[in-house]
């Protein structure tokens, strides 16, 4: 049930569906519809949607993605904003709809654009809150991937990121010395969504600066080394795993499995690995995403990703960003995502 919010444009995402937030007579628009129709084809796109119009508000229905990396589009029509309680409403269903045939269609991922937020004037702010609620609220009872593209930053957000901002500011004075910088306003990047494949669990790199060559220091040991003969037993014995340490802090929180990949923003397939296999070792953020499940303090979190070999370091801008809402206390997984995504940096969980 992974969520995550992108700034990809959606014609290039290559999910089993996206969404195409157009109009009740299914024809082609400006905008993200017009680019959706143009990258699919548009003859192809027009052809296929013959007889399936015109829609109500709030309907979806689904046609071949043709030469989009996708593999459908499923069309949805959104209200024009008035500023009525009724076109809430109605956006919910957009979202609602759109999942509900998605599931019925068999799909697995699917990313939505800012229903209603473009031409059709509905504020950035309250169209972005009704499609969080509309899509977690879907979330909490079935298992897909779903991606959220926004490419305006809320006005309200950028007050309340405020303070996170002089939290990461006052740990500037750290960062050169790793080869990072945290921008008071986030720069650019090619490709601002951050979410990485979790089914191989890779780690991307990170930037670090070169050290200069020069005598290698002698290894240190915690025990002396034999001079020969067969190995001492002290040698051999190993510390819990990862795997074992976080079912036993499972079961010490009287915590259940779905109630953690879910709350983590797992695919129940990576949380499986962890659980089946003793020597598995996951990427950092997604031990992160663990932590903030299962509630941890900052103490339990650093004990757990010790068990993976990590630290949570005072000078990379994510992780500060996760150890500020550690520090407040009861962090809330999307809320963190929120602000990583605000600052261009990995988000906690697993994408497909």
């Amino acid at each position: 049930m992974p969520f995550f919010i992108s700034r990809d444009d959606i014609t290039t995402l290559k999910t089993d569906a996206i969404v195409n937030a157009g109009n009740r007579e299914l024809r082609m628009g400006g905008g993200v519809c017009g680019a959706i129709f143009k990258a699919a084809g548009a003859e192809e796109m027009e052809r296929a949607l013959q007889g399936l119009g015109p829609i109500s508000i709030g309907d979806a229905v689904a046609t071949p993605g043709f030469a989009l990396p996708a593999r459908y589009v499923i069309h949805t029509a959104g209200p024009i904003y008035h500023g009525r309680k009724e076109e809430r409403d109605l956006l919910a269903s957009c979202y609602r709809n759109s999942l509900l045939l998605a599931e019925k269609m068999h799909l697995s991922s699917v990313a939505f654009p800012l229903i209603s937020s473009g031409i059709y004037g509905y504020p950035v702010e309250e169209a972005e809150q009704v499609a969080l609620d509309a899509i977690l609220r879907f979330l909490e009872t079935h298992d897909m991937t779903v991606y959220l593209i926004i490419l305006k930053e809320r006005a309200r957000k950028a007050m309340v990121y405020s303070r996170l901002s002089y939290f990461l500011q006052s740990h500037e004075d750290m960062e050169p010395a790793f080869g990072i910088s945290i921008p008071s306003k986030a720069p650019a990047v090619e490709r601002d969504s951050l979410c990485f494949d979790v089914l191989a669990d890779e780690a991307p790199a990170q930037r670090t600066r070169r050290r200069k060559k020069g005598p290698r220091k002698a290894p240190v040991h915690d025990l002396p080394l034999p001079a020969s003969g067969p190995i001492p037993d002290e040698f051999l014995r190993t510390e819990e795993s990862f795997s074992h340490a976080l079912l036993r802090m499972i079961d010490e929180k009287g915590l259940t499995d779905p109630e953690v990949y879910k709350g983590a923003n797992l695919d129940r397939r990576l949380f499986s690995k962890i659980r089946s296999n003793e020597n598995y070792k996951p990427r950092k953020n997604t031990i992160l995403a663990l932590a903030v499940s299962m509630d941890f303090s900052v103490e339990e979190t650093e004990n757990l990703l010790k068990k993976a070999g990590y630290t949570l370091s005072r000078s990379l801008t994510g992780d500060l960003i996760v150890l500020f809402y550690l520090q407040r206390g009861k962090p809330d997984i999307y809320e963190i995502n929120e602000a990583l995504f605000h600052f261009h940096q990995p988000q906690l969980g697993s994408a497909l």
